[in-house]
């Protein structure tokens, strides 16, 4: 590496990727299609089929591949920066260890698994002078963006609440919190944090302060070997009440073909044999009522702002939709969204204004908000005057408020600070 930030700025940023799953890929896109911005020189992943394929579609050299990150240290690989697409239990060494190193670094969320490691992170990029940003890409989507300028505008006047549902959806759950990576707190995080962070730093944003008091209430309500059908077996392939029931893994892999994106196809295999050996022998094919899962599948939270704002957010699992629902009441007006469309009232006129966002469902990269993030940070670092929109500094309240909500439900009581 070179001595300055402004020195390494010079011809397009080099960065390197630690990770090679499914949002490393989508973040990649920006790095192949800017190349006179950016410049891919080096892949840490410990899945050799993941980071051959990342390597051979980027054009990068088998020397500049690395099995583990303490690898990739050793070697001084001459770069400005560092995306972190790890899992997020494993973020705190290699974030503290690539700024250590004089490398910016570009988080996915949840930042760490504790507020303690997520603050020092952020001090240690204040210490060593570099931009840690967080991967919060409701802040770069076309329809986020759209209610942050209403509200900015002051035309419905100051926000008095939000009431805010993600819905998370029985698919996602399944394949991701009961079935999946994400299903155990100690191997990663509550669930509310590593689903909801995104959605805690909406209403930071939209509200422009931090929390005074959290409170929250929620469990693992039903996807419990108590709750299992008779007749269910440990499988979904040796079940007999797979036909009818509604998580089934056969049903949404084999049948539907949905969230097999991340399923590892080697050469000489097809989706199809690698889906059966999943259902058969992979974690992916157990029953939802008989898996290691222990994070909760609902739960609400409720929040005094400093400003005295009051928020209700809601995450529901238990619904065929995948989205977010917003409603805000200002003194002069609401504002009701759903993702798809933004309404617009005032107390004097009734509805004014719709938006249609539905033309952006189902575009790839988030509508584009998974470029645009990479795209701020590279600008962060090869123009000293631009400031990422997702800095670190501005995320940590995000992440207090999300670990709050998890003390509050643990120990129901009311957090104050």
């Amino acid at each position: 590496m070179t001595e300055t930030v402004e020195s390494k700025s010079r011809g397009p940023v080099r960065i390197v990727i630690f990770g090679a799953g499914n949002r490393a890929s989508k973040y990649l896109r920006y790095i192949l299609d800017n190349p006179d911005k950016v410049k891919l020189v080096g892949i840490v992943e410990s899945n050799t089929l993941r980071c051959h394929r990342m390597a051979l579609t980027a054009g990068v050299s088998e020397k500049s591949c690395f099995g583990d990150f303490d690898s990739f240290f050793a070697s001084k690989v001459d770069a400005d920066a560092v995306l972190i697409c790890l899992p997020e239990n494993i973020h705190y060494e290699p974030a503290i260890k690539a700024l250590r190193a004089g490398y910016n670094i570009l988080l996915e969320k949840p930042i760490a698994p504790t507020i303690e490691e997520c603050r020092a992170i952020a001090d240690e990029a204040v210490t060593r002078g570099l931009i840690a940003g967080v991967c919060h890409v409701l802040r770069y989507h076309p329809y986020f963006e759209k209610i942050k300028e209403i509200v900015d505008s002051g035309r419905l006047g100051e926000i008095v609440s939000i009431t805010h549902r993600a819905s998370v959806g029985v698919d996602r759950t399944t394949h991701g919190f009961v079935r999946g990576q994400w299903n155990c707190e100690k191997l990663t995080n509550p669930m509310f944090i590593s689903k909801c962070c995104h959605d805690v730093d909406f209403i930071v944003w939209l509200t422009g302060s931090r929390a005074r008091r959290v409170s929250s209430f929620g469990s693992l309500r039903h996807f419990r070997a108590d709750n299992a059908p008779e007749g269910s077996a440990m499988r979904c392939v040796d079940c007999s009440v797979e036909k009818d029931c509604p998580f089934s893994a056969v049903d949404l892999y084999l049948n539907r073909r949905d969230w097999i994106s991340n399923f590892d196809v080697k050469e000489g295999e097809t989706i199809e044999t690698v889906i059966k050996r999943e259902l058969t022998d992979g974690r992916q094919g157990r029953c939802v009522y008989h898996c290691d899962n222990d994070v909760v599948d609902h739960q609400i939270v409720s929040i005094e702002m400093e400003n005295d704002v009051t928020v209700n957010l809601s995450m529901d699992c238990f619904t065929l939709r995948d989205n977010r629902q917003t409603h805000i009441c200002l003194t002069h007006g609401e504002i009701y969204g759903d993702e798809h469309r933004i309404e617009v009232y005032t107390f004097r006129g009734g509805l004014k204004e719709v938006y249609d966002f539905a033309r952006l469902e189902g575009k790839p990269y988030h509508a584009g908000a998974d470029l645009r993030v990479v795209e701020d940070f590279i600008k962060a670092i090869a123009d000293s005057e631009h400031k990422i929109l997702t800095d670190i500094a501005d995320s940590l309240e995000s992440h207090q408020i999300c670990f709050d909500a998890e003390k509050s439900r643990r120990t129901g009581t009311m957090i104050s600070r």
